[in-house]
């Protein structure tokens, strides 16, 4: 009779429904319609709470995720990243901050606007191209890996990552 159960939990996945698996960090940033380059590689797990769009990730890191895109902008990701997401839209964003000059600040917010991305810090924002996030770069390297994982250099294509930058507000 003890082989029973373990018969039962053996043949229970035949009876899962096929679409049961938990789609990946990246591809749920799809479904809000953002590319997965805005994440790291990395990501180790995710929750997403679907009424309220309130979301958590976790990196597969000990400590922060840092690198350099192009040399002219730093990015760092903490190890738990958290906010608010639906559709083109990104807000109470924690966890992630970029140097301008010689200061970190917390990226606050990511919208979309057809081909645009805009990233806000508060008191100003950058709009980037889309498909500079098609990829997700990587802890420590960004996309200049030179063959660390096996992948093409991306900087090629960054190199045409000039934002719009421009301040909110009326000062």
């Amino acid at each position: 009779m003890p082989r029973l159960p373990l018969l039962l939990l053996l043949l229970l996945p035949l009876f899962l429904p096929a679409g049961a698996t938990k789609p990946t960090a990246y591809e749920a940033l799809a479904t809000f319609d953002f590319p997965p380059g805005i994440l790291p590689k990395g990501v180790l797990a995710y929750t997403l709470d679907e009424p309220t769009g309130d979301f958590t990730a976790t990196l597969n890191t000990t400590s922060t995720c840092g690198f350099s895109i192009q040399g002219s902008y730093s990015l760092r990701y903490q190890r738990r990243i958290s906010g608010r997401i639906a559709a083109d839209r990104l807000t109470n964003l924690q966890g992630v901050s970029v140097k301008i000059l010689f200061l970190w600040v917390n990226i606050v917010e990511v919208t979309r606007h057809g081909d645009q991305l805009g990233f806000s810090v508060g008191i100003a924002s950058a709009d980037f191209g889309v498909d500079n996030f098609l990829e997700s770069p990587q802890c420590g390297c960004g996309f200049d890996c030179h063959g660390k994982d096996g992948e093409s250099d991306l900087s090629l294509m960054l190199g045409e990552m000039e934002p719009g930058l421009r301040l909110r507000g009326a000062f």
